[in-house]
């Protein structure tokens, strides 16, 4: 039989997923089907319920839910239980297995398809949310000098500053960064899927920065900002393909070559 896995999010008409792991599947000889599921804001317990019920064997989660899929886990990675969210689900006969990948699959999109040297650099990780989560861990791991989280709602960024006590961690709003520069900018908001722009001042971006937006497929305001200041960007593809990798290995046993589909994704 078909194994059958899913994305669940909201929204999730846009997601590239189905199309990336059936891409994985046929390189790899797997039987899978991908499916997509747009759970309601205050129902992704009982989506995730039905799919399980109805055979699926794993699912990825999306926004808004990778903080409550955690929740619903009965074993973790280490590095889902570190960030407090998973985006990677595996059905197993103990219960639901958690993990995170997106960590994993931005510092392979930064480190190895982009060629960026991340030791030593300061970093601006706008965000405090569930992707925002997701990816601090692996950033401290690259050995930045300097990581600032900067948020709307400031108590958010503080609190997840806190929650790594001893790192090069700061923690503020976004009218507290004028002065600041950094060498790598990282959107982990949700603005760009609005269409909306970050409220940066002028100069966060330091000679040869690279400006990177976790949305992926669109001309973001903040990737359309960081151009204009002489920044190279570029969207979350990269980091969409990696982490999906992941995610395939964590319930295929296999680590599929990425090259090919992001040439083929960045070329659509």
């Amino acid at each position: 039989m078909t194994d059958r896995y899913a994305v669940i999010g909201n929204p999730v008409a846009h997601s590239e997923s189905p199309w990336i792991h059936a891409r994985f599947a046929r390189a790899t000889g797997q039987d899978i089907e991908y499916l997509r599921i747009e759970a309601p804001r205050d129902g992704f317990a009982p989506a995730l319920q039905e799919f399980r019920a109805a055979g699926g064997r794993g699912a990825n989660v999306t926004l808004p839910f990778k903080e409550e899929a955690l929740r619903r886990c009965a074993s973790l990675s280490t590095r889902a239980r570190a960030a407090g969210t998973a985006n990677t689900l595996r059905f197993d006969e103990g219960g639901i297995w958690g993990d995170n990948t997106d960590g994993a699959g931005l510092m392979r999109d930064l480190v190895v398809n982009l060629g960026r040297r991340i030791a030593g650099a300061r970093v601006l990780l706008a965000g405090a949310g569930g992707a925002a989560q997701g990816v601090l861990g692996a950033l401290l791991e690259a050995g930045v000098a300097r990581i600032v989280i900067a948020n709307r709602t400031v108590a958010r960024a503080v609190a997840l500053a806190a929650r790594h006590p001893g790192a090069p961690l700061a923690a503020c709003g976004y009218g507290e960064l004028a002065g600041e520069s950094f060498d790598l900018v990282i959107n982990a908001t949700s603005a760009g899927l609005e269409g909306a722009a970050l409220p940066l001042p002028a100069g966060v971006f330091a000679r040869g920065a690279l400006a990177y937006d976790m949305v992926y497929g669109r001309h973001t305001p903040f990737l359309a900002a960081a151009r204009a200041a002489g920044a190279a960007a570029h969207d979350g593809s990269g980091m969409l393909v990696e982490q999906a990798a992941e995610s395939f290995l964590a319930w295929r046993g296999v680590r599929p070559d990425t090259a090919p589909v992001l040439a083929e994704l960045r070329a659509a």
